[in-house]
């Protein structure tokens, strides 16, 4: 067993404890034991555990209710555990990506007894991996009454910014057929890889829009990622295949996106192509122009921008609850061998934090 975890120190040595116990996706409960004991020895908190995600809440009635969530999981350690502190930056698996999130979380836990609002603090498992694994997603599944709350922060690292909301993103494939021939004889054939050129012109004469919602602004792209046609140096193509990813704006619903491709390619459908969606995922919008949102930036400072990838801000927006992202770490440095995070960094966003709601 793990030793206890230390909330009387800061936070960035908090980070430096939860990056000493590994949580590898799915071997997160050795670090969901420990958090779980520590927040249960809280009195002003209630606390709640399924699986490998710890959620601990109070309740004084306040007006507003808002939400703090981080993973405790980690991609694979490579050879970066235990932590190191070299001068400014503690160095190690999840320092910045998330476990710099998840102590500030664990702070604001331990010291805020009397908040200005109540506060859920949420901490789940498996968000390094496939979305069916993903705690936060099965909360939302099972327990979709411990996530409720009038706005939420996802404490990703954003090296300090905020990024309101995220985009939504879905994937088909547009696939063409013909008929397979010798090509010495190609006029017996009908070539499914030429017939795709219609998917490509649209592809290459498409514009993509830029949205603007609550000041932030949101870049979509509609790209083809992949392509899949031939059979042998010497045969006409009978099936070819584009894959399209498109990444929207979160005021567009899936449906909307959907039917937005499908307007996309009408002129490549009406020459036989068809289309099928393979995957998505919602956006999330900010929600900026709530007055708990508009608190939050103002506590934390620096100018809101667009959350331009999918985060799991969407369940929180799938679930009517708006929110951003805010984390002291470094997303460029996620994942990788030398990862670290810069103490004052993780200082910083605590003192932020609690100036909004202390």
């Amino acid at each position: 067993m793990p030793a206890a975890l230390d909330l009387a120190r800061d936070a960035a040595d908090v980070t430096a404890q939860l990056v000493d116990i590994p949580s590898v996706s799915g071997a997160e409960k050795a670090l969901a034991d420990v958090v779980e004991e520590v927040l249960r020895a809280l009195p002003h908190l209630t606390v709640h555990r399924d699986g490998d995600a710890v959620v601990a809440r109070t309740d004084l009635g306040r007006a507003e209710r808002v939400v703090l969530a981080g993973h405790l999981d980690t991609v694979p350690i490579a050879d970066n555990v235990p932590s190191r502190l070299d001068g400014p930056r503690l160095y190690g698996c999840g320092t910045s990506d998330m476990k710099a999130g998840c102590a500030v979380q664990l702070r604001l836990a331990a010291h805020l007894t009397a908040p200005n609002r109540d506060i859920t603090y949420v901490f789940y498992d498996n968000e390094e991996v496939e979305a069916s694994r993903n705690g936060l997603g099965r909360l939302a599944r099972t327990h979709p009454e411990w996530l409720a709350g009038d706005f939420a922060v996802l404490m990703e690292p954003t090296g300090g910014v905020v990024e309101g909301g995220c985009q939504g993103t879905l994937r088909v494939r547009i696939t063409t057929d013909g008929v397979r021939a010798h090509s010495a004889r190609s006029w017996l054939g009908d070539n499914a890889i030429h017939k795709a050129a219609p998917i490509l012109a649209a592809l290459d004469a498409y514009e993509p829009r830029v949205a603007l919602i609550d000041g932030l602004e949101y870049r979509e792209g509609l790209n083809a990622v992949g392509i899949e046609g031939g059979v042998a140096g010497n045969v006409i193509p009978d099936a070819c295949a584009v894959t399209v990813n498109f990444r929207f704006a979160p005021d567009r619903s899936e449906a909307d996106a959907f039917a937005h491709v499908q307007e996309v390619f009408a002129a490549a459908v009406a020459r036989g192509a068809t289309i099928e969606l393979t995957d998505t995922a919602p956006g999330a919008l900010p929600g900026l122009d709530r007055q708990s949102a508009a608190e939050f930036v103002a506590a934390v400072g620096g100018t809101p921008r667009a959350k331009v990838a999918w985060t799991d801000v969407a369940r929180f927006s799938a679930l009517g609850v708006p929110a951003v992202n805010y984390g002291p770490g470094d997303p460029a440095l996620a994942h990788t061998r030398g990862e670290y995070v810069e103490v004052a960094a993780v200082l910083e966003a605590e003192t932020r934090m609690r100036a909004w709601l202390a």
